[in-house]
């Protein structure tokens, strides 16, 4: 890789907004939960394009957000996609772990955009 390419990466990496939606893309990517409502299609044949859309509406509040959102509004947030976008209620804890995770990094955005 030569030295123009390289310094793009970093700076690529170290930009808040690109770290911000890679690490809501990861973590959903990571729930297991979603990634079953997905690949069974609980929300149709579109699933797939549901899950971006979730991914996208957390992106956008998180970047236009200047205060932190509350986990118990990420957990909210979280249950009623579920619920009402793939048709299902997730009782195994996730939807928690999941918003307490998607708080931190809200929290690490802003921490950097302060900086």
């Amino acid at each position: 890789m030569d030295s123009k390419n390289s310094s793009h990466c970093e700076r690529t990496e170290t930009n808040p907004t690109i770290l911000l939606q890679k690490s809501i893309i990861l973590l959903l990517s990571r729930w297991y939960a979603l990634q079953m409502a997905i690949e069974n299609q609980w929300a149709g044949s579109d699933s797939l394009q549901k899950s971006q859309q979730l991914a996208a509406d957390l992106f956008s509040l998180f970047s236009k957000s200047k205060a932190l959102v509350s986990i118990e509004e990420l957990e909210n947030l979280l249950y009623e996609c579920m619920l009402l976008t793939f048709n299902t209620e997730i009782e195994d804890g996730s939807i928690e772990q999941v918003a307490e995770q998607l708080f931190v990094i809200h929290e690490e955005y802003l921490l950097r955009q302060s900086s």
